[in-house]
Formats: C-alpha cells, sequence, structure tokens
C-alpha cells in the first residue's frame, strides 16, 4: 500500500552512550534532512556534532526546541534528568521519543502524560525490548490466540557487577529494579494488555552493591499479579563476576497459555569469541578476553549498520513519523503502568509486604 512520505527535521536532547547512537541512525535516516543536538557537556555535543556532521549544536534545551526545523524530539539524558526535556518539547507540540523509563517517580510521570495530552502529540518511551525480533514475534502470536489464555509468565535478567555499578554511579536511583527489571514489565504488560496489574510482592538479598556504598539489593525477585489473576515472575541479578563474558543483559522469558506456551532464550550463548586482544564492553570501561558476542544490549554496530533493538525501535519510530506505519512503541500512559510496577517492587523489597498498585 503506498504511503504519504515527508522529509522530517529531529532533535536529540542528550548524547551520552544512547543518545549518540539514536543521533547516528537519525542521521543515516533518508527521510531525516536536518539534525540538531544539544547535551550539557558543550565539549561533548561539539565532539559528537563534527564526528555526525549536523546541522545544529544547540546551546540549550529552549533552543533545541524553539528551532522550527525541529519536528520531533529524542530525549535521551541520564534517568534523573528526563522531565525537563520532555515537558520542553511537549509544549513546542513536537512529538516526543524518550528514554525508558519514564521518569524516576510518578509525580513526574504524570507531568509528562499531561503536557501530552494538552499538546495532543504522540510520545513514546524507548522499551526497546519490544523491538527483538524474538518478543515482537511473542507478542504477535499472542495476540493472534495461539497461546490461548495466558496464566503466567517468568523471566529473569542477568548481568555483570561491573554494568551494575556503573549505572548506580551515574544514578543511585537507577536501581536493577527500576532501571532493568522495568524492561520485563513492560514486556509482560505489553503481553498481558488489556488487563492489568494490581498487586506485588518481592524479595531480595546482597551485600556486593553495598559494598560499594549503595542501599541496593544484588538480587531480587517478584511476583506481579494481573486483574485477571495471571501471575508474572520477574527476576534480576546485575552482581554476576565482573568478567562474566556477557557485555548486556542475559535474558530468559517464558509464557504459560491455556493452549501454548512461549520460551524466549535471549542468553547469547549462542555465539561466543575468546580473543587475546580484548572485545570492548560497550557500556563500560572493559576488555573482556571471552565473550559472548550479540549481548550488548542496545546492538551491534558493523560498519555503518546498526544491528539490534535500539536500531530498529528507532527506525520505527521514525518511519512512523514519516509514513505512518504502525508503532507499538511503549506510550507514556503505559510507561507509568510500568514505572508504578517498580516503585512498588522496591517497595515490598523495602518493607517484605505486598503492595498494592493504584490504577489511574
Amino acid at each position: 500500500m503506498a504511503r504519504e512520505r515527508k522529509n522530517i527535521g529531529l532533535g536529540v536532547i542528550g548524547v551520552g552512550k544512547i543518545g549518540v547512537q539514536r543521533a547516528r541512525l537519525a542521521a543515516q535516516h533518508p527521510a531525516v534532512d536536518y539534525l540538531a543536538i544539544m547535551d550539557s557537556d558543550q565539549d561533548r555535543a561539539a565532539e559528537v556534532g563534527a564526528d555526525l556532521d549536523v546541522d545544529k549544536i544547540a546551546e540549550s534545551i529552549d533552543e533545541l526546541v524553539g528551532d522550527d526545523r525541529v519536528d520531533a524530539v529524542i530525549v535521551s539524558t541520564s534517568e534523573p534528568f528526563h522531565l525537563d526535556p520532555a515537558l520542553a518539547a511537549l509544549e513546542a507540540e513536537k512529538p516526543l521519543l524518550i528514554e525508558k523509563p519514564i521518569a524516576l517517580d510518578l509525580t513526574d510521570a504524570d507531568k509528562i502524560i499531561s503536557a501530552a495530552t494538552a499538546a495532543g502529540v504522540d510520545a513514546r518511551v524507548g522499551y526497546s525490548m519490544r523491538y527483538l525480533q524474538k518478543y515482537s514475534v511473542g507478542w504477535d502470536n499472542i495476540r493472534q490466540g495461539k497461546l490461548g489464555e495466558i496464566v503466567g509468565i517468568t523471566g529473569r535478567v542477568y548481568n555483570s557487577r561491573k554494568t551494575g555499578l556503573t549505572i548506580l554511579r551515574r544514578s543511585a536511583d537507577a536501581t536493577p529494579v527500576v532501571d532493568i527489571v522495568t524492561y520485563l514489565v513492560d514486556v509482560a504488560c505489553w503481553y498481558m494488555a488489556p488487563h492489568v496489574p494490581v498487586e506485588v510482592v518481592s524479595r531480595g538479598h546482597g551485600t556486593v552493591f553495598r559494598e560499594h556504598g549503595f542501599d541496593v539489593d544484588d538480587i531480587a525477585f517478584s511476583m506481579i499479579r494481573f486483574s485477571n489473576g495471571t501471575v508474572v515472575d520477574a527476576g534480576v541479578c546485575y552482581m554476576l563476576p565482573e568478567n562474566f563474558p556477557t557485555s548486556g543483559q542475559s535474558i530468559r522469558f517464558e509464557v504459560f497459555g491455556t493452549d501454548g506456551a512461549l520460551m524466549i532464550d535471549d542468553d547469547h550463548r549462542d555465539q561466543m569469541l575468546y580473543t587475546e586482544h580484548g572485545y570492548s564492553n560497550a557500556y563500560t570501561k572493559q576488555e573482556l578476553n571471552f565473550a559472548f558476542l550479540g549481548s550488548r544490549t542496545t546492538g551491534e554496530w558493523v560498519g555503518d549498520t546498526m544491528f539490534g533493538r535500539l536500531a530498529n525501535e528507532t527506525r520505527a519510530w521514525i518511519d512512523n513519523l514519516v509514513t505512518g506505519t504502525d508503532s507499538y512503541l511503549t506510550s507514556v500512559q503505559d510507561a507509568r503502568t510500568v514505572l508504578a510496577v517498580t516503585l512498588a517492587i522496591e517497595e515490598s523489597l523495602a518493607w517484605g509486604q505486598p503492595v498494592r498498585i493504584e490504577q489511574v
């Protein structure tokens, strides 16, 4: 089917580890004819701007969102700093892609949702697991009814303490639950819609992160109950030994239905590399001799081509803007639900009691 096509201008606020990948992908997209970036670190912005040959390096958020040639905005700032650039973009009535989680508290999430509603523009949150083929194909089969009624889901995600500590040092509130389990919760809610999570009970334990000054459990497991009675078990362990051979998330995700089951192996043990020359962990400063290839969470660059979930998601969002093709990026409303669940998990871990999840 023929679709109307147009060119657009994009602005990227925050060009750190993720933002620079988004900006590079945007620079390559044939429909993006104007690219502006902004970062609080002006030296970093200048370096990225020169490397990507961007059209503009803005000195402030207001300058970037106020640029008439910027039609849509990507907010790739660190987790504690999503609110101000998101509100600025929405007040300028520009479609928005914001990195997960939408915010670190529900008050900020509600402000973003209210601004998106008032502006009447589309705002999405980058839960990129949805754009890894195995999860999206799984969702498509579930919506076709292949599994019947879902009665249970179990998922877990592992990574090394090297990455866990890197995240916590960037933002102590971006715990393995709020920053990582959030992916599992998002996919579970996506698979379970229209049913919603209503209660959480969690248990955790740990000493490694606390020895480094962070009051965070090394390992946590949570049971999430949905409105139809379905239970979801979500676990996280980001304290595997420093040189464990992953440079990203190792995931197993399994769905059990009355008419079938879905088993997703996302551990990356199907492609292993040993090298005396070192393999770089793309997320933190680390050289591994033994590595699971393909485990970099964002994806892999091979020359000028990026493979993986972040690339698929970014291209799909831009395609939706320019041609109207389908998009199943997480809405800001659904991202708020995911945040509410992860905050309830944290509360349950702290108090050892079940926590109700109130829907709005």
